[in-house]
């Protein structure tokens, strides 16, 4: 069986989890925590890196920085995943979901603007497969109106809009390190800010709601509860598995790279006979690797080649039921003006096995596996 992902593993995460239990020092913010975040604020170019427990936390944590609350309104797409809209109907907000793009499945950017009522606190934007949205006019519209614009990047680490790394565009940057994701620590997450003003704050909420990181700097003798908080602190264990991939940070996005771009010329052959669609990179966008998928004719199709492929070992899966159509999207949010795309592509997108440790006699075959759904199906390929 070809699995759809095999968590990255590069070696030295063993030794470095040993050091860590060696040091029994396995609650959050010891000298592993530190250093994820220091080595991530020097890569990426950010004044602060806050690591969580997870995206779906520092989404969380956004939500509250910019103050959220009962009858606000967050503009957002609905392809994306629950943990984006939960953060802020946790606050009590509204969330409006706008149609997106096609070719990128990212928010549409022209549509954002007509969505903004006197009631619209943010614009949420989901990076999709670790390719950055429009963020020039978006940053453009929230100035505008004053909004924060906050970047659910959980699938864009180490990636780039305009030479600027996704997350550090907007007001406040969310990134994911589950197994799932390029760099893992099985569960975990940062919280990426670069306004000063945000940030002591940012250390309260995320304590708790106490001025502890303040006490354990020395600027104050004893800490106190000073705000609203939850604990949004990582293990330890976690940061110590997480460092040892962020350290390699470049080799493991080569290879997954590399590993698109086998997909891509492999398949290049169906994409000659316009029977599948393949990811769409615009030029101000470098991305990541973090996904290969395809999108065919429609979903009978998607399932009819899920099956086939399974049936040969090859796990393949779809991803998000637009959140517009869920019974809590319809309970706790509103779709604004036509929704041409969000439904069809989503139905029609299927994401290929995709991980660091994936060989080229895997891809091989998983390429010709689904060529040959298309001769068997006599769909023309020469």
């Amino acid at each position: 069986m070809i699995p759809f992902n095999i968590p990255t593993f590069l070696g030295k995460e063993k030794s470095y989890l040993l050091d860590a239990i060696d040091k029994l020092k396995l609650c959050g913010d010891g000298s592993y925590t530190k250093k994820c975040q220091e080595l991530m604020e020097k890569k990426f170019h950010c004044k602060k890196v806050l690591l969580t427990t997870s995206c779906s936390h520092a989404l969380d944590m956004s939500a509250i920085l910019i103050d959220v609350k009962e009858g606000d309104e967050v503009i957002m797409p609905s392809y994306t995943f629950v943990s984006t809209a939960n953060a802020f109907v946790l606050r009590g907000a509204k969330v409006v979901f706008v149609d997106i793009r096609p070719d990128t499945m990212n928010i549409d950017e022209n549509l954002i603007e007509e969505a903004i009522t006197e009631k619209t606190k943010a614009i949420v934007v989901v990076h999709y497969a670790g390719v950055g949205c429009e963020m020039d006019t978006i940053i453009d519209i929230g100035k505008k109106y004053n909004l924060k614009v906050i970047e659910d990047a959980a699938q864009g680490v180490n990636a780039k809009y305009n030479g600027k790394y996704l997350g550090t565009i907007g007001d406040i940057g969310c990134y994911s390190f589950h197994e799932t994701k390029n760099y893992t620590c099985g569960e975990g997450g940062a919280l990426l800010l670069n306004d000063e003003q945000m940030i002591e704050r940012a250390e309260i909420i995320r304590e708790k709601g106490t001025n502890r990181a303040k006490f354990f700097r020395g600027q104050v003798d004893k800490y106190s509860w000073v705000d609203i908080g939850s604990s949004f602190l990582p293990s330890e264990l976690n940061a110590a598995y997480l460092l040892a991939q962020l350290e390699d940070i470049e080799k493991v996005n080569e290879r997954r790279l590399s590993i698109w771009n086998m997909y891509r010329k492999k398949l290049n052959l169906l994409d000659q006979n316009i029977h599948i669609e393949f990811p769409f990179i615009p030029s101000s966008c470098k991305q990541n690797g973090h996904m290969f998928y395809i999108k065919v004719k429609d979903l009978t199709e998607r399932q009819n080649l899920i099956d086939f492929l399974k049936n040969r070992d090859i796990m393949t899966v779809f991803h998000y039921i637009p959140l517009h159509s869920s019974k809590a999207g319809k309970k706790n949010g509103r779709f604004f003006g036509k929704e041409i795309y969000t439904t069809k592509e989503s139905e029609k997108l299927l994401r290929l096995p995709m991980f660091y440790s994936l060989c080229e006699e895997d891809i091989d075959y998983v390429s010709s596996e689904i060529i040959n759904y298309y001769k068997q199906n006599d769909l023309s390929i020469s």
